[in-house]
């Protein structure tokens, strides 16, 4: 367990990518803060069940990833009950799909807000104590969309965009002491999301299941597979280890070859 003795925020992990890197975290004895929203029983299993993994504390918190200061404040809570926030993963996000000129402003607004500004408070909030400590890990959820484009999703797109440079920038601000920042750009992640959408693009599409998932879902995707929260989160637990101490700045791509094209 090499993470005994540290301490978590990952922010969009109730369900999904978040909630396989809370795992992964607890697995190796951190102390991990949950975030998002959800069902109250189910969040509640999720956080006694990390605390049981880790042997250490587990905690919730409803903290709005577009309000600055419930930022802070989280960030705030955790280095009060936990002693440190050794470790930061960013993962709330939104998408909206429609053309540029249909764009509802505030759909806008909210994607910018939740998929990165999110990312800059939580960064301004912990970097301080990790600069105090001299050792820190800052990884976000960008996406294969911080490196290529798809129409009708400007909002997403620009906001993984902005993320990726995000991360470079923060990496060269911090580089001497102690904290790397880094982001994990997935392609399609199998996800209750995810398949939930299948039905309903099976019905409007007149597709059968496999069509979806090879012909629409996977299109991208070379492989013709789904990456799965367990592979990002694996890769998420590689960047917090001493022996990734010298990787920062970089932007991992793990979606089985799309942007290999």
């Amino acid at each position: 367990m090499f993470l005994k003795g540290k301490s978590a925020i990952v922010t969009g992990s109730t369900s999904g990518i978040g909630l396989a890197y809370a795992k992964a975290l607890a697995a190796e004895g951190a102390n991990v803060l949950i975030n998002g929203f959800g069902d109250a029983a189910a969040i509640e299993k999720e956080r006694a069940a990390l605390a049981e993994t880790s042997g250490g504390k587990a905690l919730y918190d409803a903290a709005d990833m577009t309000k600055p200061d419930q930022i802070a404040a989280m960030v705030a809570r955790a280095e009060a009950e936990f002693g440190a926030v050794d470790i930061v993963i960013s993962n709330a996000g939104i998408q909206h799909v429609a053309p540029i000129d249909e764009f509802p402003l505030e759909k806008w607004d909210a994607i910018l807000a939740i998929n990165l500004s999110s990312t800059f408070h939580l960064m301004r909030a912990a970097i301080p104590g990790m600069k105090q400590r001299k050792w820190g890990r800052i990884i976000s959820t960008a996406s294969a969309h911080s490196l290529v484009a798809s129409p009708n999703k400007s909002a997403y797109v620009t906001a993984k965009h902005g993320l990726a440079g995000l991360t470079k920038t923060a990496a060269l601000e911090v580089a001497t002491h102690g904290i790397t920042v880094n982001c994990i750009s997935p392609g399609y992640v199998w996800t209750p999301l995810v398949e939930n959408q299948i039905p309903d693009t099976m019905k409007t599409r007149g597709l059968t299941r496999e069509q979806v998932i090879n012909d629409v879902l996977l299109d991208a995707q070379p492989t013709k597979q789904f990456v799965l929260p367990e592979q990002v989160a694996a890769l998420a637990l590689f960047l917090c280890r001493d022996e990734a101490a010298q990787i920062t700045g970089a932007n991992y791509s793990i979606d089985g070859g799309w942007t290999a094209e």
